[in-house]
């Protein structure tokens, strides 16, 4: 009969110890989610920006110096971040891959211009910016015309805006929540083991020697959780590098790092707070208050 009762006691005490882990585990885990994709915002809003193109469209008439000279111009444009020469010809196999009919069978002749493909740099990714560029290379005479989605500028910067903001207040509130969930986790594993810390304080042990068991106990499981959380969270970074390599998200090592470093931090201070405080609370009850 002992000997089942001691193994319960064992599984209650290892079920109580795995549930600590897992959600010291999943809140560092989406805290850390939260805390990369903070300090990545600025490069995915970028990635976003700099996926608009400007096409600038050149008249037949427009020889080879001309268009060489336009090419070294945007070498040196501290606007553009890179840009692509399209000729008509190229761009009539572009239109006929995308109708699947080529059109120049019954037209003759090919009405397409040769064109640049450009490509601005984030922070000129705005209607003004964009208006005052056009302004500049209409200046061209041989330019015949300059395309980009205005409306599509107006929506990404817009967006970008917003979701900055809400980020901030996402952020300071899933901080909050994850505190709470991880205080919660460790203040249940402490009433558990309530009734053991009554009779330690009868029996003449100083608050300070009954604390410490718990609070080395309780920082050890948050960084194991804290272990796994950075492991999951750098399986997230390698698939993200491998799969969406233009988002560059292992540019910034520091910032990340110290991401990384933060949930370690984090898995064992925020223990270590709720646990003195936990058994703070059951060594000023009176006995009678532990029931």
């Amino acid at each position: 009969m002992a000997s089942s009762f001691e193994k319960f006691q064992k599984r209650r005490v290892i079920t109580s110890y795995f549930s600590v882990v897992l959600s010291v585990f999943l809140v560092l885990f989406l805290l850390g989610i939260l805390g990369l994709f903070v300090i990545n915002s600025k490069r995915i809003s970028d990635n976003f920006k700099e996926d608009i193109v400007m096409t600038v469209f050149f008249k037949n008439e427009a020889n080879d110096s001309i268009i060489k000279a336009f090419d070294d111009e945007l070498r040196t444009a501290a606007f553009a971040k890179d840009f692509k020469y399209v000729t008509k010809e190229e761009a009539a196999e572009q239109h006929k891959k995308v109708i699947g009919e080529d059109f120049m069978e019954f037209l003759g002749v090919n009405p397409l211009q040769n064109s640049f493909d450009i490509h601005l740099k984030a922070d000129f990714v705005t209607n003004a910016s964009f208006q005052k560029i056009e302004t500049r290379l209409r200046k061209n005479e041989m330019i015949s015309d300059i395309v980009y989605d205005k409306q599509l500028v107006t929506l990404v910067n817009d967006n970008v805006k917003k979701i900055s903001m809400w980020i901030l207040i996402i952020s300071g509130i899933f901080a909050f929540v994850s505190v709470l969930l991880i205080n919660s986790s460790m203040r249940l594993s402490i009433y558990s083991n309530r009734f053991i810390i009554k009779t330690m304080q009868l029996v003449g042990a100083t608050k300070a020697f009954i604390r410490k068991p718990f609070i080395r106990r309780s920082m050890m499981l948050g960084l194991i959780g804290a272990f796994i959380a950075v492991i999951a969270l750098i399986g997230v970074l390698a698939y993200i590098e491998i799969n969406f390599p233009n988002l560059n998200i292992l540019r910034d090592k520091v910032e990340t790092a110290l991401v990384l470093a933060g949930v370690f931090v984090l898995g064992a201070l925020i223990p270590w707070i709720s646990t003195f405080f936990a058994t703070q609370r059951f060594l000023n009850l009176r006995t009678d208050d532990l029931y």
